[in-house]
């Protein structure tokens, strides 16, 4: 792609992957960043290379925050449990303040780079009930972008992208397979093995299982 450069947060799993496809259906020249984070669901890393470079990403790039330092997260702390069960409320897997940072990250390359766009794959329909995946918190980030920033100031302000975030799982998945995506090199498990392969019991394997049940599709999941 040769068109104007847009930053693209890519965590690997079925979502993020979409996004990507999107932004490159648009004629963005996408650039991907992960962030490694201290996620328990390190595979999702590997997942996240496989597909920025099948997606077509003229780079992907990995930076590390340590918000396991933080804790207070099943992802963070291996001595907090994944549920296994839907529960009331925000989960435990809610990482706090993650897309704050993730987006903040992105925010500073998209400077860099003169990229108008970042990004982001969340959701307020088949989610996990997180506060930083609903409108109002992508409106308010967009309104901080557009103040915090050199770029917002002298008057190009940074869109905060989030084409998924009315979309049903089924929706994403359909229009995700129309722009190419081949969710079998995705991984969304919270707490998929070394190999990528998903426990299948976890919210977003629920999540995206039914996805694929609603579109009427073969789950391509890899499961343990």
């Amino acid at each position: 792609m040769s068109g104007p450069p847009a930053v693209v947060l890519l965590s690997g799993g079925l979502d993020s992957a979409t996004v990507l496809a999107i932004a490159r259906a648009r004629g963005l020249r996408c650039y991907a960043l992960s962030i490694a984070y201290g996620q328990r669901h390190e595979a999702e890393l590997t997942a996240a290379a496989r597909v920025a470079a099948l997606l077509g990403a003229r780079e992907h790039r990995v930076m590390r925050v340590d918000l396991a330092g933080i804790g207070g997260s099943a992802l963070t702390d291996r001595s907090i449990a994944v549920p296994e069960t839907p529960s009331e409320g925000i989960p435990v897997t809610y990482v706090p303040a993650r897309n704050t940072i993730m987006l903040s990250l992105a925010l500073g390359w998209a400077e860099v780079l003169r990229a108008e766009h970042i990004f982001i794959g969340v959701n307020s329909l088949d989610y996990s009930g997180y506060p930083d995946c609903r409108p109002e918190y992508v409106d308010a980030f967009a309104h901080l972008a557009q103040r915090a920033t050199k770029a917002g100031v002298e008057g190009h302000p940074c869109r905060i992208e989030a084409p998924l975030i009315t979309w049903t799982k089924e929706r994403i998945i359909r229009e995700g397979m129309a722009l190419g995506v081949d969710y079998g090199m995705t991984v969304s498990c919270y707490q998929a093995d070394a190999q990528g392969r998903a426990c299948g019991r976890c919210d977003s394997c629920r999540l995206r299982r039914a996805g694929f049940e609603a579109a009427g599709l073969v789950d391509p999941t890899r499961y343990q």
